[in-house]
């Protein structure tokens, strides 16, 4: 079970992994193995509440294909399993980020206080400019 928080589990069989040989440097080994990880979840086939499946398909991610696949790539390491533990834990930060529902703003006054050093700023900002005019009366 790939745990999001407390009340949301996602069972591990709805994520399928593909091994896929990485890019970059390696050594001699790398062009006889598969490290690099593909990890494939289908939001829409998956057992999330209706709600948290139209907030992630609602986010705006490259790794978020057109028809409702996430796409996840690790090849940061050598190790497969490495690679797959990494594309695990992007996957949850991923949707934690997508279903995080921001408190809403509470609306609110200047103070009194506030109000009056506002204007007495301006006003001596205001007295400043006028003694910089010149004085040809």
């Amino acid at each position: 079970m790939l745990v999001i928080h407390p009340q949301l589990r996602i069972p591990l069989a709805e994520i399928r992994f593909e091994a896929v040989r990485s890019q970059g440097a390696g050594g001699q080994n790398v062009n006889k193995t598969a490290s690099a990880a593909h990890l494939r979840f289908d939001i829409r086939a998956s057992s999330l509440p209706d709600i948290d499946k139209a907030r992630l398909l609602a986010l705006r991610d490259r790794r978020i294909s057109s028809d409702g696949v996430i796409v996840i790539k690790a090849q940061a390491t050598r190790s497969l399993d490495a690679n797959r533990a990494d594309a695990l834990e992007r996957l949850r930060t991923l949707i934690a980020r997508a279903l995080h529902v921001p408190r809403a703003r509470q609306a609110t006054k200047p103070t009194r206080a506030s109000k009056l050093r506002r204007l007495d700023s301006k006003a001596r900002r205001g007295r400043v400019k006028s003694l910089r005019r010149s004085t040809d009366d």
